[in-house]
């Protein structure tokens, strides 16, 4: 009685580790790809450092639930293929533990990551989605204080151009100024200065003050000869363009929590548009977290390698199929969002057949002798693999000695 719970906590130990590898491994990989994208993005804009690293926590759920999933698959893969390649699966396997007793414990497993992808999905997803798309906007219109870019005209008002040629101290200190100001009568203000700095004021936080220093300002009324005059220190004061607030919650489907979803999508009081898009993006969210139940057949399928190899085909065919499945998804979520066909048959059609793939592969593994679910590509990629290795094999140094020499050597005197 002691030793099935010695193979569970075992097997707890096997899959545990390299799953919070390949979840740590993935979720990095995609979020230092995005962050290289932002940091370009924030930079184009203008925008606070700081800015980079919220808007990539705001989009840590929707790479954990993608990692989530592989992180499992691979755990109970590579967990299973070392029992396998170690020779102790065949010997639980002939003490009486069949395939389905040992994955009690990656199916325990399962069902606290399901339960954990059901909450991001459906909830921490749209919500954290949502607030990416707001920190986005107002990097765009300026409310995060984006900064005037040195050596380019930014329009401050819509009769106002400003022109820095040098920026120091952190935007504290400015040099060589160029204003042009415009009023209703068509009156323009052309003012150069040799430094400058923005100051804020008390009485209305829309205003800011650019107190100018050593300049000159050129005024066109347009009738009379320009008016020229030269100042020591002049303060200007520059409006604020009005920043509108971010639209509400809800644009876009993806923004949309699991009532929400159900509401509009089964309720016929909502536009037909918005009933599709709804409800494709339900069905899509769900068929990703039922298909979670089937990675540990698949991992266990593609786990065992023929006898005497070690091939890690299985490995590579796992990521490729978990990928390929993901993008059919993808593809059946924006057709059936256009309303082309129905979200059931776009997203449910896909999960049968990879779930009865899944379930003959199982099958061959588990319960035919010697049966193996990727047998044919094992044998393709095992003799690709020895054309490999003889193209690269050394070869052997020609000895000097004649082929009726004797190769013994006498012994020294």
């Amino acid at each position: 009685m002691k030793f099935i719970p010695s193979i569970d906590r075992y097997i707890f130990r096997l899959v545990i580790v390299p799953m919070l590898g390949v979840f740590a491994l993935a979720a990095s990989l995609l979020t230092l790809d995005k962050m290289l994208r932002l940091f370009d993005f924030v930079a184009v804009e203008g925008g606070p450092i700081g800015v980079v690293f919220k808007m990539l926590g705001a989009l840590i759920p929707e790479y954990a639930s993608l990692a989530i999933p592989l992180g499992l698959l691979l755990g109970v893969l590579l967990a299973f293929r070392k029992l396998a390649t170690s020779s102790e699966l065949d010997t639980m396997r002939a003490v009486g533990q069949s395939y389905w007793r040992l994955l009690r414990v990656p199916y325990a497993i399962t069902l606290v990551l399901v339960a954990v992808n059901v909450a991001l999905v459906f909830y921490v997803q749209p919500l954290s989605n949502y607030y990416y798309k707001q920190m986005e906007y107002e990097l765009r219109s300026g409310a995060l204080g984006a900064s005037i870019k040195v050596g380019e005209f930014t329009t401050l008002a819509d009769r106002m151009a400003l022109r820095i040629e040098e920026s120091e101290n952190d935007g504290q200190k400015l040099k060589g100024i160029f204003a042009r100001v415009a009023n209703e009568k068509d009156q323009v203000l052309s003012i150069s200065a040799r430094e400058g700095t923005f100051m804020a004021t008390t009485d209305d936080p829309n205003t800011i003050i650019l107190r100018l220093t050593e300049g000159t300002i050129v005024q066109d009324t347009g009738s009379e000869t320009p008016r020229v005059l030269s100042f020591s220190r002049h303060d200007l004061p520059i409006d604020l363009p009005a920043i509108e607030e971010f639209r509400s919650r809800g644009n876009e489907t993806r923004e949309y929590i699991l009532p929400e979803l159900l509401s509009i999508g089964w309720n016929d009081s909502s536009a037909e548009e918005d009933r599709d898009a709804s409800q494709a993006t339900f069905n899509f969210r769900l068929v990703e977290i039922v298909m979670m139940f089937l990675m540990p057949l698949l991992a266990v399928a593609l786990a065992i390698p023929p006898k005497r190899s070690t091939s890690a085909l299985g490995v590579f065919v796992s990521i490729i199929m978990v990928v390929s499945y993901h993008k059919v998804n993808q593809y059946g979520e924006d057709v059936a969002t256009l309303g082309r066909i129905d979200p059931i048959l776009a997203l449910w059609g896909p999960f049968v057949i990879f779930a009865a793939l899944i379930l003959w592969m199982y099958y061959r593994v588990a319960h035919v002798p010697g049966g193996q679910a990727i047998g044919a590509l094992e044998t393709v990629f095992a003799k690709i693999g020895k054309k490999i290795g003889k193209l690269f094999k050394r070869r052997r140094p020609k000895t000097a000695l004649p082929e009726d020499a004797n190769p013994q050597l006498s012994p020294a005197e």
